[in-house]
């Protein structure tokens, strides 16, 4: 472990041990009051894009209750603006620096210009995160989440565990101590609103990495730190999907480092372009590829995705909705692996 991992460790620990008793959410006084919701904050003080992602439910939920609202986000890093590029509802990011004491001043600048605004409601999106609650506490609004565990909605949504679908869970729970109808809806899926220039602008880029009739299956075969399986795993993996699925192109998508755990035997699409990323995967069949951001895109592209997991949670962070499917890959064999992606391409 480095210095610097071992230093932001012991930050992490600290600040977490200072900030847990932070804020609860609280009940409007009068439940029989309807409310009208027309400026949210939502807190989610991370730079990971597939937690930007993860949020997309969210302002989907919201817009659907109330399509006036306007919404800022409390972020970190740039990815925000591209994410939300086709929600209009989102009006403003407060954008923590990447690394704040290098640039410090902006940094606690930042958490001034939170309390400038007045909100109807605030909602901390991690109940684990330092920053979220710090930012939630801090924030000028009427009502306020803190991303607490709430048990009635344990006891009532087996899927509560998944971190885009637990605050949607929390809102409507609010809603509903409010007057408001209890919502029994499917929660929106993750999604980064493509338009259909992008999808035919990837389009071409595809037909020129495979030049024919066949339809095609997206690999992503990397990952950050444990989630990545070994070159060995994918290399049978990847053997085993050219020989059960000859009629379908396989192209690997790449990361932003630009390797390949199957050396680049596939072949392959590489782009920084996080919304052409999503448009070339919409016009893939499916897509495989273990916990990561890029799995988070391909959601939110809305495709089949089939997301391997062996070392973080499926509950939290498994793909959902358009036939998509989390395969614990240490209780899952190959064929059966083979099988349950032969049903998403049919």
């Amino acid at each position: 472990m480095s210095f610097k991992t071992k230093i932001n460790a012991v930050r992490r620990k600290i600040t977490r041990s200072l900030t847990k008793n932070i804020g609860t959410t609280k009940l409007g006084q009068n439940p029989d009051s309807k409310i009208e919701l027309k400026n949210v904050l939502i807190c989610r003080p991370n730079h990971r894009l597939g937690n930007l992602l993860l949020i997309t439910p969210l302002v989907q939920e919201i817009n659907h209750t109330f399509p006036d609202c306007k919404i800022d986000i409390f972020t970190k890093g740039g990815l925000g603006s591209v994410v939300f590029k086709n929600y209009p509802s989102v009006e403003n990011f407060i954008v923590l620096p990447r690394k704040p004491f290098k640039e410090l001043l902006k940094y606690i600048k930042i958490w001034f210009k939170i309390k400038q605004k007045k909100y109807d409601l605030v909602i901390n999106i991690d109940g684990g995160s330092s920053s979220g609650r710090m930012s939630t506490q801090l924030a000028n609004a009427d009502f306020k989440f803190f991303g607490e565990l709430n048990l009635e909605i344990v006891a009532n949504h087996p899927d509560y565990k998944h971190m885009a679908k637990y605050p949607i869970f929390e809102f409507r729970h609010y809603l509903n101590q409010l007057g408001f109808p209890n919502q029994q809806k499917e929660i929106p899926t993750i999604n980064i609103k493509l338009t259909e220039q992008e999808i035919q602008d990837a389009k071409k880029i595809l037909n020129q990495i495979v030049p024919n009739d066949k339809k095609t299956i997206a690999i992503f075969t990397f990952a950050t730190a444990a989630k990545c399986y070994c070159t060995e795993w994918w290399d049978v993996f990847y053997e085993k999907l050219v020989h059960c699925f000859p009629e379908y192109n396989i192209v690997e998508v790449l990361p932003v480092e630009n390797v390949s755990q199957i050396n680049f035997k596939a072949p392959s699409f590489y782009s920084k372009d996080v919304r052409e990323i999503a448009a070339f995967i919409a016009n893939t069949e499916v897509f495989i590829g273990a916990d990561s951001g890029i799995m988070h895109l391909a959601c939110a592209s809305q495709i089949p995705v089939v997301g391997l997991f062996s070392v973080t949670v499926p509950e939290k962070y498994e793909p959902y909705g358009n036939n998509s499917i989390a395969i614990d890959t240490n209780v899952t064999d190959l064929e059966a692996m083979i099988e349950i992606i032969k049903k998403r391409l049919n």
